[in-house]
Formats: C-alpha cells, structure tokens, sequence
C-alpha cells in the first residue's frame, strides 16, 4: 500500500479528520523518503493534537497493533526502526532544526509550531521563575500580612499568606488550590498588599481570565472579597476589580490568527493576574507570555485537578507537577514574612517549587460537606468511596436512576426563569437566576448529550406554554458564544440571554453582562455562533460556578469520561449535586486519568 492510500484509508474511516490528511500529505509530498511509516507518523502526530497532547509519545505506538476495531488493523515498526525511517525522511528533524515535524531526545514528536510553543513558553517560565522582586520592604510587608489576615490558633500553616508573601517578593507565582480555598480573596489581599508598598500606587495591575463568564466571575469575586478588607476605603478603592478576557487583553488582529500585542510590541502592564489558567491551552499560554514585558509579574491562578485545556497541552497540570513547597534561602525569608512555621522543603523538586503554593484548606466545603467529600474521593481516584458517597445520599448530594428524564427535571428550574421574566425582572435578577441551576453534560452529542437535552427542554417548555413562539430567540433563552467575534467583544464562552428590548418589546435581542457592570444589548442578526445552554458540557463549564448542578452521565463508557471531567463537574456546585447515570460508567469514568503528552513538565524538572 502507497504512503498516500494509507492515509485516505485512515480517513476514509475517519481514523483521522481532513485537517489531518491535508497536513499528513503536505508532509508526504515534501519528504526526500515518503515512507507508510513516516505517513502514519504524520497522520498520529496530527490527530493527538487535536486530542488534546502537544505531542506524540512515540514509544507507547511503536510495536503495537492500532485501530484493532475498525476494519484497518496496522502493525506498527519498533521504535528502532520507526525513529530510523523519520529521521531519513528528510522531514523530521531533531530539536531546534526547522523542520515540519520535530523528534526530540525523550522521542516525543511534534508537529514544529507545537514544538516551538512548548520551549517559547518553558524558557519564558524559567526566565520569570529566576526573577526577585527588587525593592521590596519585608518589614513592612511582614507588618501588612499580619494585618490582612486574620491571626488563628490553628497550628495548620496558612498557605493563603505563603502565597501572598511569595507574590511579593516573586516576579512569577502560582497559585493551586480546590473550591472555595481562597485563591480570589488571596489575590485581593495580593492587590492590597502591592498598594501599601512604596510605590505600589503606581503599578499596572491587570486581571484576566480564559472567558468571559471566567472573567465576569473573577470580577464579581474581587467586588466581594474587597468589602472585607481592614483598610481605610480610600485604599480599598484603589484595589483593581475590573476584569478581561485573555483575547481583549491581547488584542486580536482582523483575521484572529495573531495579536496585537507581542514580544516586539508588549503589554503595559507591571502584574498579570490570570485566573482559570488550567484551561489556557499551550499556544495561547506560549503567546501571552511572549507579550509580557521582562520586568512585569504573573500571578497563575486555577486548579491543577480540574480538565486541562480543550485545545492541546495541560500546562498549569505540567508547572505544578512535583512543585509547592519552598526551600533554602526562599523558605527563611517566607517564614520571617508570614511568621509561619513553613518547612524546608528539597531542592531537588520541580523547578517552579519556590514560586508555587498549593491551598489546601477548603473554606465552602467543610469537612462535614458532602459535596466536599465527594470531590475529594474522586480526586484522589477512590472510585468505591465516591460511590459509597453517593449512595449515602447525604445532604447535597442525589443520584438518580439514568432513565429519569433530565429535561424534565430541567424544565421545572427554567420555568423560574420565565416566570421572572412575565414578572418584569430585573437583567440582574434574570443573570442571578441563570446561575442557581445548570444541567452539565460529559457529551455533546448523543441520547444524554447537551444538544439533545437543550432539545427536549425547549420543547417542554413550549408544550407548558412557557415559551408561546416557535421563534428560536424566544424570551429567556439562555445562550453561549462559541465563536469570537472581535468588532463585537464577544468571545467563545461568553453567555448572555434573550430578552424583549426595554424600547421596543416585541422585538428580541440578546443582553450579556458589560465589563463595565452595564448589561450589554446586541441584535440577534448580529451575533456570532450561539448555542442553547440549559444544558452544558463540563468542558464548556469551567470557570462557572452553580448554585445546584446536575451532571448527566452517558449509558456506554467514552474516552471523554475520565476523573478529572467527574471532579469539575462536582467542583462547580456550591450547595447541590445531582448525578444521572449508572454506578458502573461512574466508576469507570473515576479509575481513568486524562493523559496529556507534552514536554513542558521534563523543561521544568530542573534542579534549582
């Protein structure tokens, strides 16, 4: 079989998508050697991409037998005689060679754009990691640090003032922790801090999120957190709320392929706060670090447990593997900061070990929390206690059987919505109510995906006369930007809600919270892609939180469903969770890690 036939049979299978074939040709039709090898290579590299790894772990293919269920079974060649064939190819180079595909020592291979990002972003990293904040008064901070923090007599260390304390004195920091563990109020007391130092009044601070309902929610967390400052309110006001999307902030050019902002043409900015960052895939995170001045700060903040990004790379998993605890030097100066017994932890650990903190205690979900102890069971992979959790049927916490109907049970909560709306609510009100309840799905498609549950949902709410119109803009229709629209400032995950214009109530448009806290009217002729959104997939879910969530599991087992999809689907329920589905596929879905193959951990597994 040609190089060529191979691939269109990998296709024709759908083995691989079009994107692939083109690519894995263009590689074909450049190669000095067009071998089947080389093409399988090619056709790999590319669809683990789209899967989601920065790269292809050569060895776990080689000497395998792939595609055993389809109709095209393929032996592969050992990994001697495969690595041999690519770097004959006269397409496929070593590190630091230009070439389409890159085979580095550890024989990870990459598509060269992929490559370049993952070592743009680990230098940059490093660069940041090395750097000390100059001019810093650590009397004084030690003496503010006292001041923000309530004093306890818990003889636990209080990992919320290591990270303020790190922040300070870091040009990088990262900051990992679960639900309700402080990383936003930590933060403010960060802004606070920056402000009584001198000169802090002037700095640039600038927070950012991967989303608009990411940013939103930072926002509004950053509104509260700052009500409970112990400082005058001259000062408190002076503390940064407003936040932005990682696109607004960089600036997307006409065609959306490149940004404004760059390593030639930097942000103003002194420090970057940037949330949700598990959810910033590779090529981005590489980008936006290109575009940070060398003298700024970044301050990381997210859950390394949560899903990785949807595009390729896990990078806040991959910083913070191996890394949280100070050492030396480092950990002397954070203890004479906090007055907190930090101990002295080995320099032999990740590179990024001085500059991460892990917060460990949770303060929404207390060790009495169902929710709490749930996500703690499957987080660690305790597939039986999670489901003995569940079965327990604690106070929070329902399972019911996967043949109930979910849209059924989501019609009833939307209701609320429309009813508020006949009541003549508030916008405000409305985007309340949107967040008490949320049906989160593992798929997108299928019997119990989101597009067949938004459905059955809008028609249930037709057939109880809730929604009269057969418009698909009807009043109360909850709706999620899933492409960007840059003359709009709309970006994906942006969510808004169809309502009557204030001037004119027998036409709709779609409101979405402004940046400025004014809701933001746009016709629905002029939007971008939309989606319904009374159900949503838990990828699309990050960065929300939900009053009472429901997660409706599949009837058959799917590479999607994993542990950490199960863990942020419980992470964003505040005070209820409902599971739909069978003990069997939960299970499952518990006892299988999300893999992500990239370089990036091994570049920040550097002794210090």
């Amino acid at each position: 079989m040609s190089p060529e036939s191979l691939l269109r049979q990998l296709r024709g299978l759908q083995l691989i998508s079009d994107l692939d074939l083109h690519f894995a040709l263009f590689i074909l039709e450049s190669a000095q050697r067009p071998t089947e090898s080389l093409a399988l290579a090619a056709a790999l590299t590319c669809r683990a991409t789209g899967e989601g790894h920065v790269c292809l772990a050569l060895p776990t293919q080689a000497g395998q037998r792939l595609f055993e269920s389809s109709p095209m079974a393929i032996d592969t060649p050992s990994m001697t005689v495969w690595r041999d064939a690519l770097m004959e190819s006269g397409v496929v180079g070593s590190a630091g060679e230009y070439q389409p595909l890159i085979l580095d020592s550890a024989d990870r291979l990459y598509l060269h754009r992929y490559w370049d990002y993952e070592q743009r972003l680990g230098q940059a990293i490093r660069q940041k990691a090395d750097a000390m904040v100059t001019g810093i008064d650590e009397a004084q901070l030690g003496k503010d640090i006292a001041r923000l923090f309530t004093q306890t007599n818990d003889e636990q260390i209080d990992w919320q003032k290591v990270a303020s304390a790190t922040a300070l004195l870091r040009h990088l920091t990262v900051i990992s922790g679960g639900p309700g563990t402080g990383k936003t109020s930590t933060v403010v007391r960060i802004l606070a801090l920056l402000r009584l130092q001198p000169g802090g009044e002037s700095l640039r601070i600038t927070l950012a999120a991967p989303t608009g309902m990411a940013a939103s929610r930072l926002q509004q967390s950053i509104q509260a957190s700052k009500s409970s400052l112990p400082l005058p309110p001259e000062l408190v006001d002076t503390v940064p709320e407003k936040a932005t999307t990682l696109h607004r902030l960089l600036g997307v050019k006409r065609l959306g392929t490149q940004f404004r902002h760059d390593r030639d043409h930097p942000l103003p900015v002194d420090l970057l706060v940037l949330d949700e960052a598990s959810m910033v895939d590779v090529a981005l995170m590489a980008k936006l670090f290109d575009a940070l001045p060398e003298s700024s700060r970044v301050i990381l903040l997210g859950d390394k447990d949560q899903l990785a990004s949807v595009e390729a790379g896990a990078v806040l998993g991959d910083i913070c593997e191996g890394s949280g605890g100070a050492h030396g030097a480092f950990a002397a100066r954070l203890r004479v900061c906090t007055r907190e017994s930090i101990p002295d932890n080995q320099p032999d650990r990740n590179y990024l070990s001085d500059n991460t903190v892990l917060l460990k205690h949770s303060y929404r979900f207390g060790e009495e929390s169902a929710i709490g102890r749930l996500a703690v069971a499957v987080n660690r992979g305790d597939a039986i206690a999670a489901v003995k959790h569940m079965q327990d049927a604690d106070s929070g916490i329902h399972w019911i059987d996967s043949h109930v109907s979910v849209a059924s049970l989501a019609t009833e909560r939307f209701a609320f919505i429309l009813r508020l709306i006949a009541e003549g609510a508030s916008v405000e009100q409305l985007f309340n109510a949107l967040q008490k309840f949320r049906v989160l799905c593992a798929l997108r498609t299928g019997p119990s995906g989101a597009e067949q549950i938004n459905a059955e949902v809008t028609q249930d709410l037709m057939h109880r006369g809730l929604v009269v119109s057969d418009n698909e803009w009807f009043p109360g229709r909850p709706v999620m930007v899933t492409r960007n629209d840059y003359q709009l400032e709309l970006y994906n995950g942006d969510t808004g809600i169809a309502l009557p214009l204030p001037d004119d109530p027998k036409r709709v448009a779609v409101v979405f919270p402004g940046a400025d806290g004014n809701p933001r009217w746009i016709p629905t002729a002029r939007l971008p892609d939309c989606e319904t959104v009374f159900a949503m997939t838990v990828h699309k879910s990050q960065g929300s939180e939900f009053d009472e969530v429901v997660l409706s599991l599949p009837d058959a087992t799917s590479r999607v469903l994993c542990r950490e999809l199960i863990y942020t689907a419980i992470t964003r329920a505040k005070s209820a969770f409902t599971l739909i589905g069978s003990a069997e596929i939960f299970q499952q879905a518990i006892e299988r890690r999300l893999e992500r193959h990239s370089g990036l951990s091994d570049l920040l597994q550097s002794e210090v």
